[in-house]
């Protein structure tokens, strides 16, 4: 018999704000967390902004010493990881910390370091590398850096799976639970590349948008978007057994109910035409969690504001939920915030479990005039206020991944 898993603390570092609190009331506000590009010289670069995390101290959220051996990826998820822990209560002189674990992931961990030490092979050799440079790029050491800080010694591990990393770590982390490998874990995902290999990547690929105008630049689903805003951050959030939530007097933030992945086995970049592969995660959370399509009160789009993204997710949302799509409520966190890759998932459902609590549906901000055939309810020109119980949130990556969570407003 499967246990039940819920939401007992939430941490964020993002483009419109470094904590939780601050993150919420810029979505709220229908904050633009998008600007010109601070990190390098954009000069020849076509791409000239993206979503950068602004005034983050790590030496504020963190030892000094142990920060200076992170990369702004493992930095921003030590932060929320920290963030999350505090609020949900934990107290680890009262648990078996083989018993709590983590399961952070990052899509691509330090493209910088690599950029920085390769510099130094070309220049001066490479007796010059820095003897971390293996340790601080590699896209394991959010969750290794995590479970250090912390004194977490319980299931240790980072799901990669490009920009669905985050929402497949909350998953894998959501069944440890269920199935009795642990009884707290701390899960999400992170990501730092605002950096030149990362933009010029990206750019080369055509899936960034080459708009000037922060306010117009992440428009998910509108006739006019023309790709993606690169952004940066971290979601970390504390998942945990129900009974061990309720013995220790947590507050509960959210059910976590169902969970689906799968893959599209279609292209490297693309997800599959009739948005059958996303279909089918939904599909499988819906299923997990017991609900008919008609229960689903709002989704969280994957909505990365590039045309294949947006077009094929809305097939799969109608795919999914047939009938019931047109009454959904849908809308694109990354409007506001850019696309997180890896780290995505783990701050949209934060996003999902701020929406149940408040009954507040934020706007896609930027988003005018949808394309003909995004024809479903994307929460275009305003907010939407109404009884959120049942959440989706979706997350596709690179190389057909899909992974898709249910959640709900907890009842005991």
């Amino acid at each position: 018999m499967k246990r039940r898993v819920v939401v007992t603390g939430l941490g964020a570092v993002t483009p419109i704000g470094n904590t939780v609190e601050e993150f919420w009331d810029g979505i709220k506000e229908g904050k633009v967390g998008i600007g010109e590009i601070t990190k390098f010289d954009t000069t020849e670069y076509k791409v000239k902004i993206a979503a950068e995390v602004k005034d983050f101290q790590a030496k504020d959220r963190m030892d000094f010493k142990a920060a200076r051996r992170m990369e702004p990826f493992s930095q921003y998820a030590v932060a929320a990881a920290k963030e999350a822990f505090e609020d949900a209560g934990l107290d680890m002189s009262k648990e078996d910390p083989f018993r709590v674990g983590v399961i952070v992931g990052s899509g691509i961990g330090s493209l910088q370091a690599v950029e920085k030490e390769y510099e130094k092979i070309r220049t001066k050799g490479p007796g010059r590398v820095n003897p971390l440079l293996v340790p601080m790029m590699i896209s394991n050491m959010a969750a290794g850096n995590i479970s250090i800080q912390l004194g977490l010694k319980g299931k240790c591990t980072n799901v990669v799976t490009a920009c669905a990393s985050g929402t497949n770590c909350i998953g894998d982390a959501f069944r440890a639970i269920q199935y009795g490998d642990a009884e707290v874990m701390l899960a999400g995902g992170a990501e730092g590349c605002i950096c030149e290999t990362g933009v010029a990547g990206f750019t080369s690929l055509t899936a960034l948008s080459t708009s000037t105008d922060p306010m117009k630049a992440s428009r998910p689903f509108d006739k006019d978007r023309d790709g993606f805003v690169l952004g940066e951050g971290a979601g970390v959030v504390v998942l945990e057994e129900l009974e061990h939530a309720k013995q220790r007097g947590a507050v509960i933030y959210a059910e976590l109910v169902g969970y689906g992945s799968t893959g599209d086995a279609y292209h490297i970049t693309s997800p599959a035409e009739d948005g059958s592969g996303a279909a089918k995660a939904m599909e499988l959370a819906m299923e997990e969690g017991g609900i008919e399509p008609s229960q689903v009160d709002y989704i969280n789009a994957h909505g990365t504001s590039t045309h294949h993204n947006d077009l094929f997710e809305t097939r799969a949302i109608k795919l999914a939920l047939g009938d019931a799509a047109k009454d959904v409520v849908i809308n694109s966190t990354k409007s506001m915030i850019g696309h997180l890759l890896g780290a995505a998932g783990g701050v949209e459902f934060i996003t999902c479990v701020k929406t149940i609590q408040d009954n507040f549906i934020h706007q896609t901000v930027g988003t005018e005039t949808p394309d003909e055939e995004c024809d479903l309810n994307y929460a275009i020109g305003a907010p939407v206020e109404k009884e959120v119980n049942y959440v989706l949130t979706n997350s596709l990556g690179f190389g057909g991944h899909n992974a898709v969570l249910l959640l709900k407003r907890y009842e005991d």
